[in-house]
């Protein structure tokens, strides 16, 4: 009809509410923003609060995607995220054609060191984790599947990081460099000598930097241009005096593992 106003693209016509700014997609997105490795369930009072949505609107989202299999209700009334998400996810073809090759380099490594092996990629200014080996017997860590690790104080994040661009330095460390623990590298000085060092013998080291008790060392995973693809590490016990020697010790065998991934994979 002339004259008559069309919806515009921020407008819900389905439930007659509006947000300035916000398409439907976009406030889906923010729901499934909400959940991350620190928060893999959340109430309905949760998600708006984290989404910034009205309890109202993100009930009815939470409703769709419940529906389309993107998230699930839990026995205890929380939300967390569905099967369909996790299967589209295994799609992405980095992280599909990384994992396959890697898996058998993985297992190798964990059957020689029964520590925790982690295969990472980088993610804006993380490393992302996007696969994990381990044990009750290996060292405790922070790290899971789909969780992020900090590019200056894990052996996975300066092996990315010094073989990334110069930008991504320079962002990392404009950010600030936060301390961990006692032993974190937090000035840029220090950290651009230690990335030097990495890719001068293509192995990176982190003892006790990110985690006390913990040592680790990876290797980049590159592709055929010399770009950097992803990191593959082993996260160890640390043994105080012989962290080194430990470290010295599992050098060789990660970086032999991720020349081998990256050849199984370009």
């Amino acid at each position: 009809m002339a004259g008559q106003r069309q919806p515009d693209e921020s407008e819900n016509v389905a439930g007659r509410t509006k947000v300035p700014g916000q398409t439907v997609s976009r406030r889906l997105l923010a729901v499934l923003d909400c959940f991350d490795v620190a928060h893999p369930a959340l109430s309905l009072t949760e998600v708006a609060t984290r989404s910034g949505l009205p309890v109202s609107t993100a009930r009815r989202l939470i409703g769709e995607l419940c529906k389309w299999g993107g998230l699930e209700r839990l026995d205890d009334g929380r939300y967390r995220i569905g099967i369909r998400l996790w299967t589209i996810g295994t799609l992405a073809p980095q992280q599909r054609g990384l994992r396959e090759a890697a898996l058998p380099y993985m297992h190798d490594l964990f059957q020689a060191t029964q520590e925790n092996i982690q295969l990472t990629v980088l993610d804006g200014h993380e490393a992302l984790c996007i696969e994990k080996i381990s044990s009750d017997k290996a060292v405790p860590t922070q790290t899971r599947i789909g969780g992020r690790l900090p590019l200056h104080a894990t052996g996975v994040g300066k092996a990315l990081l010094a073989f990334s661009a110069r930008e991504l330095f320079d962002a990392v460390t404009e950010a600030g460099l936060a301390r961990m623990t006692p032993h974190t590298i937090i000035q840029p000085g220090r950290l651009a000598a230690a990335l030097a060092e990495v890719r001068k013998s293509g192995v990176a080291y982190s003892c006790e930097e990110m985690t006390l008790g913990a040592v680790s060392v990876a290797a980049p995973i590159l592709s055929l241009d010399g770009g950097v693809r992803a990191a593959l590490g082993i996260v160890a016990h640390s043994r105080a005096a012989a962290d080194r020697a430990t470290l010295d010790r599992l050098a060789p065998a990660v970086r032999t593992a991720a020349l081998g991934v990256a050849r199984s994979s370009n």
